[in-house]
């Protein structure tokens, strides 16, 4: 038994919501038939990425599920389509399109997928408008967001009803690296996914902690990409900084950082048998959940096999691989 928690998916068509919102900066996809892949293209035609047909197709994504043994896939948007920067119901527009798209997607095979919707964090109140919709009515998870919102950390005060909300009703949270920090200034050799993003992740991590964000939200069912990011690895200096520089570190929260290890949920996505012993070690064996990053190529290719290969102890491998994705998805059982 393996389930995914991080795996992305889009819609086979995008609406042209430059026409549509009368202002661009939005992704459309340009299928390449021949090819069985399309190429997200800005409204302005900058190429961003080119994705293949089990990007946006459930019928290719089934059968490799089945050549690697994943049972279930979480699915989630793409972060690039979050889309902070638009207006604010423009945001709410496009959040509902890509989550009735993942609720069908579920709807057409409910024994191999869930999924996770997106809201609009630009506006914390449609944010929580849109995330009822998702538990109440599309019967999806929870939702996925970004490390920022704009810019603005997710510990920002303006955030914490959502996150409030979130744990009122029980949804998942899932907390994906985009808008990379430093992004302009480490445009070669991939930097921004390979430095920026386990940046993000330790950021966002940081932020709602030192904000008090997760005191107030103690049932919070939240969940990191990238196997924390760098935040596992510097926890010691944080913990440091903490205790050096109350001042800075310790304004709004006077719990040790080190203290809220265990109370989250990492990914596996390490890449490195050393890596993930120590998260384990660290954040503890029923905190890790597999997650693969399905179906680019900084991901896991063959999905769990880092857990299957390196792991040893059964009770621990089937946390990993399932049980503990069920815990954070409030699943008693499938």
């Amino acid at each position: 038994m393996k389930i995914d928690i991080h795996t992305h998916i889009l819609p086979p068509n995008i609406p042209n919501f430059k026409g549509q919102f009368g202002y661009g900066g939005f992704i459309q996809l340009e299928h390449d038939h021949s090819r069985c892949c399309a190429t997200m293209i800005k409204d302005d035609g900058t190429r961003f990425r080119e994705v293949q047909s089990n990007c946006f197709d459930h019928e290719p994504r089934l059968k490799e599920m089945d050549e690697t043994g994943v049972k279930i896939q979480v699915l989630s948007t793409v972060p690039v389509m979050f889309s902070y920067w638009a207006k604010d119901q423009d945001g709410l527009t496009i959040s509902k399109y890509l989550n009735d798209h993942i609720a069908e997607t579920v709807q057409k095979a409910p024994d191999r997928f869930m999924g996770l919707g997106t809201v609009p964090l630009q506006n914390p109140d449609f944010a929580i408008e849109e995330l009822h919709r998702c538990m109440k009515e599309l019967n999806l998870k929870g939702v996925q967001i970004g490390s920022n919102i704009n810019n603005v950390n997710l510990g920002d005060s303006r955030f914490l009803p959502f996150f409030k909300e979130a744990e009122k009703l029980g949804a998942s949270i899932f907390v994906h690296p985009w808008q990379m920090m430093g992004q302009e200034h480490m445009p070669e050799y991939w930097m921004p996914w390979l430095v920026g993003m386990p940046a993000e992740t330790s950021r966002a991590i940081c932020s709602l902690i030192f904000s008090g964000t997760m005191q107030k939200c103690p049932q919070l069912k939240i969940a990191f990409a990238h196997g924390g990011g760098s935040f596992p690895i510097t926890v010691g200096r944080i913990e440091h900084g903490y205790n050096v520089r109350p001042d800075l570190c310790a304004k709004d929260n006077k719990i040790n950082p080190r203290d809220y290890l265990g109370r989250f949920w990492i990914d596996g996505l390490v890449h490195d048998p050393n890596a993930l012993h120590y998260i384990i070690d660290l954040l503890g064996e029923d905190k890790i959940c597999m997650g693969s990053d399905y179906p680019f190529p900084l991901g896991e290719h063959h999905p769990g096999k880092l857990i299957e290969t390196v792991i040893e102890n059964k009770a621990v491998r089937e946390k990993l691989l399932f049980k503990n994705a069920l815990q954070w998805l409030n699943v008693k059982d499938i």
